[in-house]
């Protein structure tokens, strides 16, 4: 049966690596969004990149899933410059579909001048502030301020997920422009013990980490608070690691000194689900960004949370938690986590209570759906019929 859209109702969503999710946050927030909305009656496409490999896609294919299109494009280049001409790509083909683009991360922003040279309205999530990660160099640094201002620019709304994000970009455009809508997660009200035991851990006797392993996120600095003190917990840190090809690997690992546990990256939803329920504490120490998915995840899980000192974290997690600005700070909080029962109690609830009045994938997609709808009632064109067949 062909797909219709007869009510004008019709999203392209690029900017991602695609549905279903298997990266990251803004995955995650692709594919819940595209599930809601097409719930809804609209019809939403999702830009996907295919692995670069010897079999190259000649042309992008189209399918449907979970009643959802998808435009499937592959490049044969790896690395920033493939995600590059897969941005390029997508521009590209959404220029030739109606419907209201929604390009998550200004990376490549410059591209979106297109759609409005064309005179097409573009919404642009502006994630955090990328260009100030230590993790750059020059020219990328320089890549990613350009196309701040651009996404600044060409953006007929830019969405910020954090009010110190949006006061970042009161700095390039009108704040009458700008859209505060922050980032959701679901509630995890119960979780099994057995994935957690699994890896030689006792529920509320650890403590937990989850992100990249950078300096951005002060994963040396709460390694080091944590080892250079007695305890009787383990602290997990989860995490791609790579200490003989990344310098500030190696300086982790040499700092835990046999003491933390590493078990990589892990994307299993129900192990990470059953470790975060289960910790005694979540350990943040993003220092750059706007609302991270990690931390409003933790907040969903009910985790008491140690988070690093800063606008962005303070906005999210909110009060009942803890907050630290160094080594000595960090490892005073993780001694009065262990101790501080009543704390450990009284942190989980104000978490449990700051998720549900800000941060429920109900309301988050609710507030996106208002805002498209909002632009895709001024257009005009029809929305395709998709068979999933044709490009």
């Amino acid at each position: 049966m062909p797909f219709t859209n007869n009510n004008n109702k019709s999203l392209l969503i690029l900017g991602t690596r695609g549905v279903p999710a298997a990266h990251g946050g803004f995955e995650t927030f692709a594919e819940r969004l595209a599930l809601y909305l097409t719930g809804k009656g609209w019809l939403v496409t999702v830009y996907c990149q295919r692995e670069a490999n010897d079999k190259l896609l000649s042309k992008p294919q189209i399918n449907i899933w979970n009643g959802v299109r998808r435009v499937i494009i592959s490049t044969s280049i790896d690395g920033p410059l493939g995600t590059m001409a897969f941005d390029w790509a997508c521009v590209r083909h959404a220029m030739r579909e109606p419907g209201l683009p929604l390009v998550l991360g200004y990376n490549t922003a410059v591209f979106s001048i297109l759609f409005r040279l064309a005179g097409r309205s573009v919404l642009m999530n502006m994630d955090g502030i990328e260009w100030k990660r230590a993790k750059w160099g020059l020219l990328a640094k320089a890549w990613l301020y350009l196309n701040e201002w651009c996404g600044a620019l060409f953006s007929s709304t830019l969405i910020a997920d954090h009010p110190v994000i949006a006061d970042h970009l009161a700095r390039r455009r009108s704040r009458k422009d700008i859209m505060t809508i922050a980032y959701g997660a679901d509630v995890i009200t119960t979780a099994s013990e057995e994935p957690v035991r699994a890896m030689g851990l006792t529920p509320r006797k650890y403590f937990l980490s989850i992100g990249r392993i950078e300096p951005e996120n002060s994963t040396l600095e709460m390694i080091s608070a944590f080892v250079s003190r007695k305890s009787d917990c383990a602290f997990v840190c989860l995490g791609q690691l790579d200490p003989e090809h990344n310098a500030y690997h190696a300086a982790v690992v040499a700092a835990a000194n046999g003491k933390v546990i590493f078990p990589g990256a892990i994307y299993e939803l129900s192990r990470v689900q059953a470790l975060r329920f289960h910790a005694l504490a979540y350990c943040h120490g993003h220092t750059v960004g706007g609302t991270n998915p990690s931390l409003v995840e933790a907040l969903g899980a009910g985790n008491a949370i140690i988070a690093h000192d800063n606008p962005f974290n303070r906005q999210v997690a909110g009060e009942g938690q803890v907050y630290f600005s160094d080594v000595a700070s960090c490892a005073d909080l993780f001694s009065h986590a262990e101790v501080n029962k009543i704390w450990q109690v009284t942190s989980r609830e104000y978490a449990r209570r700051r998720f549900a009045s800000n941060y429920s994938w109900p309301m988050i997609l609710r507030q996106y759906e208002e805002l498209c709808l909002r632009f895709c009632m001024r257009a005009t064109t029809e929305a395709p019929v998709i068979t999933g067949q044709k490009p």
